[in-house]
C-alpha cells in the first residue's frame, strides 16, 4: 500500500502504478490552532501487510505528516514499513556550521528512523546523510531520469555543474544522453546567499549548454552560472535538476537570465516537473 504526503501525490500514484500497488485514501487537515491530521483510513480497507510512505519533506508540516502517517500504518497492523523521501528536507544542514548550532540533517534522520523500518531517499545532497538514520537508509540516484525531457538533436553538447561536488550528476545526465563532455564552475560560498562563480575553461562558443544540480533553491547560482555561459557565446542554455525547490523568485531569475528552458523531477511538484522519479525508486524498493 502506497501512502502519500500531501506534497507528493503525483509521484505516489506514479510509483503505485509503477509497483502495481494499491494507493491508499489519504486525509489531510489543520485544526483551528494550527496543529495538523494527515491519516490514512484507506489503510484499513486494504489490510496491507507493508506500507510505503512517500513524503518529500519540503517543510516543517510535511516532517508532521510524515510522522503522523508512519503512526497511522504501524496503527493498523503494518508488519513493515518503508519511508521513501523524495526530497528530504534539512540535508543540507549535515554539521553544526558554527559553535553552538545543531546538526539538522541528524534530528530530522532520527525522528524519521522512530517510525520506519527502512529509508530510501533520492539524490541526497550528501549520500553521507544517510548514516544519521538509525534504520537502513540508501540513496537513490535519479540524475539520469533529467536527460529525458532534452531535445535529441543538441549542438555539440556540454553539461556542465555549478562546482565539482555536482560534477558526478553532470556525468549522469551526459551518459543517459548519450553523448557530449563534461565540465563545472568553481565556486566559492561566501554566505547563505552569496555565491561567486569562476567560469569554466571549456569552450562553450556555440554549443549547447546543459547545466546540471541536484537542487534550485533560490536560483541565484544557477542564473549567475547561464549569465556566464551566455556572455560566453553558448548557444543554448538549458538547466536541469533533480530537486526544483524554486523558492521565491527563482524561475523569474532564471528566465531573466536567458535559460532555454527549466526542467526537474517531481521529487518536488512543481510546473517544471517534467519527467518522475517513480522508476527509480520502484527499482530500489
Amino acid at each position: 500500500m502506497i501512502i502519500s504526503g500531501s506534497a507528493s501525490q503525483a509521484l505516489s500514484a506514479e510509483l503505485a502504478a509503477q509497483l502495481d500497488e494499491p494507493l491508499a485514501s489519504v486525509e489531510y487537515e489543520r485544526f483551528p490552532d494550527g496543529e495538523l491530521l494527515a491519516a490514512a483510513p484507506g489503510f484499513a480497507e486494504e489490510d496491507a501487510d507493508r506500507a510505503i510512505v512517500v513524503a518529500s519533506t519540503v517543510s516543517s508540516d510535511a516532517h508532521v505528516e510524515l510522522l503522523q502517517l508512519q503512526d497511522a500504518a504501524r496503527e493498523w497492523g503494518a508488519d513493515e514499513i518503508v519511508t521513501v523521501l523524495p526530497y528530504m528536507g534539512y540535508a543540507r544542514q549535515d554539521a553544526a556550521f558554527e559553535e553552538g548550532h545543531p546538526i539538522s540533517a541528524r534530528a530530522v534522520a532520527r525522528a524519521i528512523s522512530s517510525g520506519t523500518d527502512r529509508v530510501l531517499t533520492v539524490n541526497p545532497h550528501e549520500n553521507a546523510v544517510c548514516d544519521f538514520f538509525d534504520v537502513p537508509a540508501e540513496p537513490i540516484d535519479a540524475a539520469g531520469r533529467l536527460a529525458d525531457p532534452l531535445p535529441e538533436g543538441l549542438e555539440n553538447p556540454v553539461f556542465l555543474s555549478p562546482d565539482e561536488g555536482a560534477l558526478d550528476i553532470a556525468g549522469t545526465v551526459r551518459d543517459a544522453y548519450g553523448r557530449g563532455d563534461t565540465d563545472y564552475f568553481e565556486k566559492v560560498r561566501h554566505s547563505g546567499t552569496e555565491v561567486e562563480l569562476t567560469p569554466s575553461d571549456t569552450d562553450v562558443a556555440g554549443r549547447d549548454v546543459v547545466v546540471t544540480d541536484d537542487i534550485i533553491a533560490t536560483g541565484s547560482t544557477m542564473s549567475g552560472a547561464v549569465e556566464i555561459l551566455t556572455d560566453k557565446g553558448a548557444s543554448r542554455v538549458f538547466v536541469t535538476c533533480v530537486h526544483p525547490m524554486l523558492a521565491a523568485d527563482a524561475y523569474t531569475k532564471l528566465s531573466k537570465a536567458g535559460v532555454e528552458s527549466i526542467c526537474g523531477t517531481d521529487t518536488i511538484e512543481r510546473p517544471v516537473s517534467d519527467v518522475s522519479v517513480a522508476p527509480a525508486i520502484a527499482e530500489k524498493i
